[in-house]
């Protein structure tokens, strides 16, 4: 049983754990893509989140989030937009706890809804999400190649 010592932001020592598990999650390893993210979402932003759950010196999972005001005329809420579990550490509790922190983050701001996007045939974590919470947003997705 992992057991978590706290939820905090992220540092930059923290960038290679967070690129390990992207990795073992997508087959893809993207440190530029994380540096950035660290660069517009870590430190002590008032509306952007960049999140890690640790046990011991050990990053076990990430959370990405901000508040989004009035995009398609919705109030201002919380949008997720990246996380990620080391997979031999899932089912653990990590995912929830990351998500219930960031969400406490969120409505210290005011935030009373949460919003995520994710693919249709991700179904673990439409799965976990679902097991949050979560359900079907009053917005539609559209798309359109630029090829």
């Amino acid at each position: 049983m992992i057991h978590l010592k706290r939820i905090r932001g992220a540092r930059r020592a923290d960038l290679a754990q967070v690129v390990a598990i992207d990795a073992a999650i997508t087959g893809l390893a993207k440190p530029g893509y994380w540096g950035g993210i660290l660069r517009r979402y870590g430190g002590r932003k008032r509306q952007r989140f960049f999140l890690v759950a640790e046990a011991g010196r050990r990053v076990q999972g990430y959370i990405v989030g901000e508040v989004r005001d009035w995009e398609f005329g919705s109030p201002p809420c919380g949008w997720v937009f990246g996380i990620g579990v080391r997979p031999d550490a899932r089912l653990a509790g990590i995912g929830a706890r990351l998500l219930d922190e960031i969400g406490a983050s969120f409505g210290r701001r005011g935030v009373r809804t949460v919003r995520t996007l994710l693919a249709r045939d991700n179904a673990l974590v439409l799965a976990f999400f679902r097991s949050q919470g979560m359900m079907a947003a009053p917005f539609i997705p559209l798309e359109k190649g630029l090829d």
